[in-house]
């Protein structure tokens, strides 16, 4: 049983139970929960549990099965032996088993079972004797060969199911159960043939044998592709494997008073405290999971058998009672008797999972505490943004990355120009575009979803659609998308601007056509559950918000202020952008500073309209960031209307868009390093600031600003833009003859390395530190947040990284930076504000290490405000 002082196997049933449901790490879920529900009395078949620690060293030792395991399998069995009567392998009361898999996290379907092992030529008969049923004795041993055969040795799945179909079609059977005796011998002896024929072995007589390969088969299945990709998409890291759970077999094929199902505590769906499942007659397991035969619901198990319908309800209460959770059961009903087989943590939806979180508390089964615990943050997407409907067909074309949750669906736009016209004349649309810039805002604005081929989860197209709650897929695979024609290849299909295609949000797909939607309501119970959240969590939970419209939102959803103000959005509105480029094209200071006059009116009227939505809350403003060369149009025809507009030569527009062309303009000149090129434009949207809170406060509205210099890396530049940021607020209330004390406060985005490692000199000249992590991961990992989806498949698969650093903060090296600059910066300021601004700052794990980095608050896009606040109550309550 044991190698030394480690055990290897712990047994389930009336005569002793070593396990429990506390240990899911060394018995996996199935196993823990088997030996847990055994010692609160259920019907549990007796057993035992081979360890995930066994799979660990399988692997270790080069898939090959530690030595005396075997010997110690064979002690276990003859408990079973001893405790059910039935011998394994007699020819008299055979004793069957069941070998299925069971890692420490739920991972359903991903990996093998092999059921009714222990059958042969020599106990067929001796079941059948036992059963009274000749025909269920080969229905099970044609059961096992196809298993066996599948999952042991290899063999084709669809040979199985071919040879099956001729049989069923010689004997007109049209269901499994229509096969009669005749049939079913002829089939036991054709999958016979099928497995001798492909293995070049006969299938084995001696049920140790197949007891051995059986096991050495579901500790395989750990690594098999589909359950590596299961692991590798719902993050699923650091288990040893999975642990093999070895049970006497019942069977719900033995007759009309036999059954088997599957059933939840709650509706998995919209969390209701109703019973929910399926059940079959005369079935295995199997044939409910593999949709073989139509199964019945639940409740009508009541007219066929109502003493185990009862039954089963009194199971659900016992086993929610106990768990204080919702559970998924696995059960069979052998001759009228009830036998449970699994239970585990059912798994939900967004709106289930709150609803099931917040009546448990209403029941007294957990706590608030408990309750924020058992949500999963990210899940709460789906309650926000539309979504399709999950039992409508979609074929998928091609798959990116869930860059902005939602679903969308629209006729295909592949400017912002045409997003626009189609919007206007009252179509919904998809802009697709190779990569989004500024210049698409508009086409971004009006249309329902973004579709990129390139680019990552920070990039434009994702941050802004985030930050609308715009549904958007970025670099898709397989698309070739081509402004000029019009047309876009996905997979090798072509489609123009007259197709309608879909995209997932949330799971990155790409579909044919228009799929139905569901609209999200949000459930009462989602309003406690922040309600809670709030009481418990420490950080403050901001919103980045560029308009009125987006503030009002991030209010709406629980935001405490605005942590993220980017100006240079407001540039690409009506007549805007004309003016910027006019600024830009300014042949000197006087003409630059005759457009910034012209700007002015339209950035106080944006930071007023905000001021009033947030009411006393803080905004924080980031000064233009981007360099010029973005606001310039890049091709000719639109530098042509550009130049006549302005009334000059199309050479120069030409002259000066070759001028601000930059080899890297993600390390150009932008930022601070722009600020102080160009002073004027510093001040004129600090006056548009100071105009926009003076105005404010005179009419009775709270206003709590704060000014962001973005970009700092070297102590002299905040130096020297703090004091002329300080000096044209000084200057604007004196002109506009304001003379109570106006707290603006001055502060800088941490996004260089070199800002983070001169925290303390930094910090001399700052009223707070706002941590810009998108550009702060660029600069230290050395990536392009736009071009890392190039490698970072292969980075992932040979364990470079765990997933992308720019959806979830590389703790070990920015997280060190981040800590880092924290500690610096209250060294000098004690009472320093600490802030994110970044996308990480809607990021569940994200946000658990800045909670324990120390920060204020957090801000994200106005639709993940309620994800950080519920993230924020779990950091702070784990």
């Amino acid at each position: 049983m044991s190698k030394g002082t480690q055990k290897y196997i712990y047994y389930f049933g009336k005569k002793g139970t070593d396990g429990s449901k506390d240990m899911k790490e060394l018995l996996g879920g199935k196993g823990a929960n088997l030996a847990e529900m055994t010692s609160i009395g259920l019907p549990v078949p007796p057993g035992f549990t081979i360890t995930t620690k066994v799979c660990a060293e399988y692997y270790a030792r080069g898939k090959r099965l530690p030595r005396g395991l075997m010997d110690s399998v064979k002690a276990n069995i003859k408990h079973i032996e001893k405790e059910t009567g039935k011998k394994f392998g007699s020819s008299e009361t055979p004793l069957l088993v069941s070998v299925r898999s069971g890692a420490a996290v739920s991972m359903p379907g991903m990996m093998d079972t092999v059921l009714n092992l222990g059958l042969t030529d020599q106990s067929l008969d001796a079941l059948a004797n036992q059963s009274g049923d000749y025909r269920f004795a080969l229905d099970a041993y044609r059961r096992l060969i196809h298993m066996f055969g599948d999952v042991v040795q290899g063999v084709a799945h669809q040979k199985f199911e071919s040879a099956f179909e001729k049989i069923k079609s010689r004997y007109g059977a049209v269901q499994d159960t229509d096969m009669g005796i005749k049939g079913l011998e002829e089939l036991v002896k054709t999958y016979k043939k099928i497995y001798r024929t492909t293995t070049k072995k006969d299938f084995p007589q001696d049920p140790y044998v197949q007891l051995e390969l059986a096991i050495e088969a579901v500790f395989r299945s750990w690594n098999i592709p589909r359950a590596r990709r299961y692991r590798e998409i719902n993050d699923i890291k650091g288990l040893l494997g999975t642990a093999v759970n070895v049970q006497t077999m019942v069977f719900g094929n033995m007759g009309e008073d036999s059954g088997t199902g599957v059933a939840f505590t709650r509706n998995p769906s919209t969390g209701q405290n109703k019973f929910y499942g399926e059940f079959l007659v005369n079935a295995q397991g199997e044939d409910v999971v593999a949709g073989i035969r139509t199964p019945r619901h639940v409740d009508e198990m009541k007219k066929w058998r109502n003493d185990v319908y009862i039954e089963l309800q009194g199971t659900k209460r016992i086993l929610e009672k106990h768990y204080r959770d919702m559970q998924d059961i696995e059960f069979t009903i052998e001759k009228g008797h009830l036998y449970l087989l699994q239970t585990r943590t059912g798994k939900r939806t967004g709106k289930a999972a709150v609803k099931i979180a917040v009546d448990m508390v209403k029941e007294r089964k957990i706590n608030q505490k408990t309750a924020l615990l058992r949500v999963p943050a990210l899940d709460l997407n789906q309650l926000l943004l539309p979504t399709f409907d999950p039992s409508a067909p979609r074929t998928v074309l091609s798959h990116g990355l869930p860059a902005s949750p939602g679903a969308a669906s629209g006729k295909l736009a592949f400017t912002a120009e045409d997003a626009v016209r189609k919007s206007e004349n009252g179509e919904r649309v998809l802009l697709v575009r190779r990569e989004t810039s500024p210049e698409d805002i508009d086409g971004m604005h009006v249309a329902d979803g973004i579709l990129t081929s390139t680019g990552g989860t920070t990039s434009h197209a994702a941050v802004v659609a985030r930050g609308w709650g715009k549904c958007c897929v970025a670099g898709a695979v397989n698309t070739v998308i081509d402004e000029h024609t019009k047309t876009v290849i996905i997979n090798g299909r072509q489609f123009t601007e007259a197709d309608i295609l879909s995209i997932d949000g949330t799971t990155g797909e790409v579909m044919l056509g228009e799929i139905p939607k569901v609209e999200p309501k949000l459930l009462r119970e989602f309003n406690v559950l922040m309600q809670w959240a709030d009481r418990y969590r420490k950080l403050g939970i901001r919103a980045n918000a560029d308009t009125p419209h987006d503030a009002r939102k991030a209010r709406s959803f629980g935001a405490e202020g605005i942590g993220l103000c980017r100006t240079e959005h407001m540039f690409f509105e009506g007549n805007r952008i004309h003016i910027m480029r006019e600024m830009i094209l300014a042949k000197d200071t006087g003409e630059r500073k005759q457009a910034l006059k012209k700007l002015l009116p339209f950035q106080r009227k944006d930071f007023t309209g905000i001021f009033k939505v947030m009411n006393g809350l803080p905004v924080t403003i980031r000064l233009l960031d981007p360099p010029l060369h973005e606001f310039l149009p890049q091709d000719e025809p639109a530098q042509e209307a550009l130049a006549k507009s302005l009334k000059i030569k199309l050479s120069e527009i030409k002259e000066r868009v070759w001028g601000l062309a930059e080899q890297n303009p993600m390390l150009g000149h932008r930022g601070c390093r722009l600020l102080i090129t160009y002073p004027e434009i510093l001040e004129m949207q600090v006056k548009a600031i100071t105009e926009a809170a003076i105005q404010c406060l005179n009419k009775g509205v709270k206003v709590q600003a704060e000014i962001m210099i973005p970009l700092i890396g070297i102590e002299k530049e905040l130096e020297i833009l703090h004091k002329q940021v300080s000096e044209t607020i000084s200057t604007v209330c004196k002109a506009k003859g304001y003379k109570r004390k106006l707290n603006i406060a001055i502060g800088t985005m941490i996004e260089i390395p070199r800002a983070a490692l001169t925290a303390d000199e930094i910090a001399n000249h700052a009223d707070f530190f706002s941590f810009g992590t998108n550009d702060l991961t660029q600069m230290t990992l050395g990536y392009s947040r736009d071009d890392i989806n190039s490698f970072l498949p292969d980075y992932i698969h040979n364990h470079i990284l765990e997933r992308s650093p720019f959806q979830y903060l590389d703790t070990t090296g920015v997280g060190q930076l981040v800590t880092m600059a924290v500690k610096k910066g209250r060294s000098v300021k004690k009472s320093l504000k600490c802030g994110l601004c970044g996308e990480h700052g809607g990021e569940p794990s994200s946000i658990r290490f800045l909670h324990n980095a120390g920060l204020d608050y957090v801000s994200c896009s106005p639709f993940r405000v309620p994800v950080a606040r519920l993230a924020a109550a779990q950091a702070a309550l784990a």
